[in-house]
């Protein structure tokens, strides 16, 4: 995607960059002339997020043409409440991430209960700014990369991942690998 946004050849073209970069998505092939929005066959997997964005993860969006070259949205609970009902059944749960997980403080509740987490986050996330951004315990532990993207290090590794990508994997593989020899190593001497 940074291949795509970084292209010379767009120039200083924002909207041909967007293009570039939405088309790592929806246009691997490079056969599409045009995007369909109204297309459901979701090749990449993503028809689950409609499902949990109405059950667990209740995320309020909106905004105005001064902050953005989009129209005005305002979000109504009423209408995504609506919208959930007729895509699943479902009435939306908006307290169940804190009921859950123990409240708005996830550190104090994570340093109780948890262990053996990886927090990765990139901060060119638009997401990161809710993530968790700094260690909690020796295990539970953060890793912010600059250059990141939402999951990126998930992804299926490649030839062309950068450097720092390589890293933060190595990093995560070498705290899971380290983990698993603690466990095995009270397993057998317990």
């Amino acid at each position: 995607m940074c291949k795509a946004i970084d292209d010379p050849t767009t120039g200083n073209d924002t909207f041909a960059k967007l293009y570039g970069a939405a088309n790592v998505y929806y246009n691997y092939t490079g056969t599409a002339t045009c995007f369909d929005l109204d297309d459901d066959s979701d090749t990449h997997g993503l028809g689950g997020w409609g499902w949990q964005a109405c059950t667990e993860m209740i995320l309020v969006t909106g905004g105005s043409d001064e902050e953005s070259i989009f129209p005005p949205s305002d979000w109504s609970y009423d209408a995504m409440a609506s919208s959930c009902k007729f895509s699943f059944g479902v009435e939306p749960r908006p307290d169940w991430i804190p009921t859950e997980f123990g409240g708005h403080n996830i550190k104090r509740v994570l340093k109780r209960f948890g262990s053996n987490i990886i927090f990765f986050n990139g901060l060119r996330d638009p997401w990161s700014g809710g993530g968790v951004l700094s260690g909690i315990s020796k295990s539970i532990v953060a890793i912010v990369a600059e250059k990141g993207a939402h999951h990126v290090d998930l992804r299926f590794a490649t030839s062309e991942d950068p450097k720092w990508l390589q890293q933060v994997r190595k990093r995560e593989v070498k705290i899971i690998a380290k983990w698993l020899s603690e466990y095995y190593h009270d397993l057998a001497h317990t």
